[in-house]
């Protein structure tokens, strides 16, 4: 039988195990697929935590890459042995086998390997969506990357650099800062000594940024607030460091007329032709070599418990794969 990571209760990651499931036949619009690998994203661990609450007993894991096995009826545009690769729900990718509706799929271009899909497709869909739907940068916009060494900001920093953007990063060590800036970024910032809005104001000659990716949180939200120009775009997407607490609409005003989203992927390819979309931009970037997309850890499926002790101990740099 196939092994896969599961949790009978939220906490550490100690809760994860490694068990055997039974997999059968896909249902009707399902694809069985095996995997080849298998995404680490940062997500995976508020599932495992509690804060993004999941159904108990549950799995794991947002994102892989594999082949197909086995067709449920009325799936039309895969076949046995298509390389494909998948982002989203169902949770449920850190195993080594699994149906899963085949409408999440995509089909892997020539020349994108396994490891590679499994690492571009959550981050990689994440970037383009951040980047050409929630806000669309344009070329001479300042934009302001938390995290710029991480995996979403590895993506999104090639990604903007490639629009035109000026791209500012923020970065913890030198080590992230050399990569960031092997990547597009081309100012750094060191949140954990500097003043992140002060030297935005510095590097933007007192104007300020367009945009703001943020994907800590509460850590790094008054300080991306005041990084915006007027009418400037705050974009919340993740909560590496804690959730963002309440606030009052009032401050929106007083720092600017300045907007806030705070979106998930989820509704961003809600329906297929908007993940077909989505999935052509991001092949189209990553195929034209504008966007690399690099490996910098691999873990055994079976010792996800360290990945995610590496991941939250911000131990890794851009992207993480899992192999079944």
């Amino acid at each position: 039988m196939p092994f896969a990571i599961r949790i009978h209760q939220t906490g550490g990651p100690e809760v994860m195990r490694w068990e055997d499931i039974a997999v059968g036949d896909p249902a009707p619009g399902e694809a069985r697929i095996r995997h080849e690998a298998v995404g680490l994203n940062y997500i995976d661990t508020y599932h495992r935590s509690g804060l993004y609450p999941l159904p108990l007993p549950a799995g794991l894991g947002m994102e892989g890459a594999g082949v197909v096995e086995a067709l449920g009826t009325g799936v039309a545009d895969l076949k046995p042995g298509d390389r494909v690769a998948y982002a989203g729900g169902p949770v449920g990718a850190y195993s080594q086998v699994r149906c899963l509706p085949a409408d999440r799929l995509l089909k892997l271009p020539e020349g994108i390997d396994f490891r590679s899909g499994a690492a571009m497709m959550l981050q990689g869909l994440t970037s383009a969506y951040l980047l050409r739907r929630t806000y669309r940068v344009q070329p001479g916009d300042a934009v302001l990357i938390h995290a710029a060494a991480g995996g979403v900001g590895l993506i999104a920093c090639q990604w903007a650099r490639a629009l035109g953007a000026t791209v500012i990063g923020t970065v913890s060590n030198e080590a992230k800062a050399a990569l960031a800036t092997a990547h597009g970024c081309q100012h750094i910032i060191y949140y954990t000594r500097e003043d992140v809005a002060k030297r935005v104001r510095e590097i933007t000659a007192g104007e300020g940024v367009a945009v703001v990716y943020d994907g800590v949180g509460k850590d790094t939200f008054m300080g991306s607030l005041d990084s915006l120009r007027v009418r400037g775009m705050m974009v919340s997407f993740g909560n590496a460091s804690g959730p963002v607490s309440s606030f009052d609409p009032l401050l929106l005003s007083q720092k600017g007329s300045l907007f806030i989203t705070r979106p998930t992927l989820m509704h961003y390819i809600a329906k297929r032709d908007e993940l077909l979309d989505l999935g052509a931009e991001l092949f189209a970037v990553v195929g034209s070599g504008k966007v690399k997309i690099e490996v910098n850890q691999t873990y055994a499926l079976a010792d996800a418990a360290n990945a995610h002790r590496d991941l939250e101990a911000r131990k890794t740099t851009g992207s993480t794969i899992l192999l079944p």
